[in-house]
């Protein structure tokens, strides 16, 4: 007798490799709208101060400055889904690509504080715009077997505009000896900081000239053989087109313009547009956007100057990278759900640690001071809730309402949840300085209390998305 060795199992055919590379690349010059999104959300947090001293505006106007954006960006996304069913999802890309550009500009040379808001809105616009768009088109471009980490791409992409925008912030202070109220050249520092946003929003419209449309709505709107085109160049060798085809016509059969009449039921939504808005606001309401647009100024309202606050804003943008790195690698392992409990258990208790150090504040106006021990414990407790944040719900509610609602109501119906997720940023975002006056301390209780709120939401209300096809949503 003669022994063998059993054949190695075959990998991925090659075609299918280059078709994955292709997708990949492709999802990544989508995503650059969420880093424009992240970018252009926290910039002005190391703007803040620099803003505050130049127009002589107290803690009511700043969080006005600040928070305006979101109503824009709400009305961005209730948009979106219109605009992309009508004319497509790239030109969508670039409409945001250009208001992002004009709104950097804009911003950075304002005369006069209710300027700078109003530019803040323009660009508000172009963030629910990409908001939207970005998972959209990714979750309708990426095989199933890879959507949730392709779709990921988007989270990835916020955390490193957030992240850059907190480095380009720190490097421009530190130009101008730590202050961003100090000149800087032609321009006060924290206008450069604005300034910069034009950059990757360059960037952003040159790479969306180069990737496909979305095979979906080119079967929509009857370009059959330009989806064909597209499935072969993302899906790779194994794809039937025709047969793709018929099954994408199946799930759209009987499609129509999407209206609002569309999404109502029982208790005057759908359920499944319940969860999704149930989704977008508690991903809010736990206070994750106070780190981003105001950890500066809340750092130095416990005793810590303006240079090491923009640090410590730095630091707690790249844990909110690893995090995201995090749920990159388990979204497709272990699922949606169990995920987002992970996280909303972990920010409970890291919300609930920050509330009771920051009961320890003490002093006012430039003596404001925390002990050592309760200062440490806030640090950790707030690069913790970022962690928990990143490794579940920041990742996890834009792969879901890029995939969880049916085709025939999935762009509206995305739209309406994430223009509800503005509202609440916005929200959060205009009371919280006057909150945090208040007591910083109750703030911090009252984020913990929907931290365990979003638990049993997402336990009762929520249905596991992992592995299906979006056609099979329903």
């Amino acid at each position: 007798m003669v022994a063998t060795t059993p054949p190695k199992a075959a990998g991925p055919a090659p075609e299918d490799k280059a078709s994955l590379r292709r997708v990949t690349l492709i999802a990544g010059a989508a995503a650059l709208g969420g880093f424009l999104f992240g970018y252009d959300s926290a910039v002005i947090n190391g703007a803040v101060t620099g803003i505050q001293d130049h127009f002589d505006v107290g803690s009511g106007e700043t969080g006005t400055v600040v928070a305006v954006a979101l109503l824009g960006s709400a009305f961005g996304a209730a948009i979106a889904g219109r605009l992309a069913d009508r004319f497509g999802r790239l030109r969508v890309m670039h409409l945001a690509a250009v208001l992002f550009a004009v709104s950097a500009t804009g911003s950075a040379l304002p005369p006069e504080v209710w300027v700078l808001a109003a530019w803040r809105v323009l660009g508000g616009i172009a963030i629910g715009l990409a908001s939207v768009i970005g998972p959209t088109y990714i979750a309708e471009i990426a095989p199933p077997a890879h959507r949730g980490r392709l779709a990921s791409f988007q989270q990835m992409a916020i955390v490193l505009g957030i992240t850059a925008s907190q480095l380009v912030n720190w490097g421009i202070a530190q130009g101008a000896d730590g202050k961003s109220q100090n000149p800087l050249g032609p321009l006060d520092a924290w206008q450069w900081m604005l300034l910069a946003a034009v950059i990757p929003a360059v960037i952003y419209f040159v790479l969306t000239l180069t990737i496909p449309e979305s095979p979906r709505h080119l079967i929509a709107t009857g370009r059959l053989d330009e989806a064909a085109a597209v499935l072969r160049r993302v899906e790779g060798v194994g794809v039937d087109p025709p047969s793709r085809i018929a099954q994408i016509q199946k799930a759209i059969a009987g499609f129509h313009k999407p209206r609002f009449a569309d999404l109502r039921g029982r208790f005057g939504l759908l359920p499944i547009v319940w969860a999704g808005i149930g989704l977008a606001v508690f991903q809010q309401l736990v206070g994750i956007n106070v780190i981003f647009y105001y950890s500066s100024i809340l750092w130095q309202s416990v005793g810590i100057d303006e240079s090491n606050s923009l640090l410590i804003s730095l630091s707690t943008s790249i844990v909110n990278i690893v995090g995201t790195v995090v749920a990159m690698f388990f979204i497709d392992k272990i699922g949606r759900k169990p995920l987002a409990m992970i996280g909303s258990a972990g920010m409970t208790v890291s919300l609930a640690l920050a509330a009771w150090a920051f009961s320890y504040k003490s002093g006012g106006g430039d003596d404001i001071v925390i002990p050592d021990t309760e200062g440490t414990v806030a640090l950790i407790a707030a690069h913790t809730f970022v962690f928990f944040f990143a490794v579940s719900w920041g990742v996890i509610l834009w792969v879901m309402v890029g995939e969880m609602f049916p085709l025939k109501i999935r762009a509206l119906a995305v739209s309406v949840a994430t223009s509800f997720n503005w509202i609440a940023n916005w929200a959060v975002t205009e009371t919280f300085p006057n909150m945090s006056e208040w007591n910083l301390s109750a703030t911090y209780c009252i984020y913990a209390g929907f931290a365990m709120l979003s638990f049993f939401f997402v336990r009762k209300f929520v249905t596991e998305t992992k592995g299906r096809t979006l056609e099979s949503m329903g």
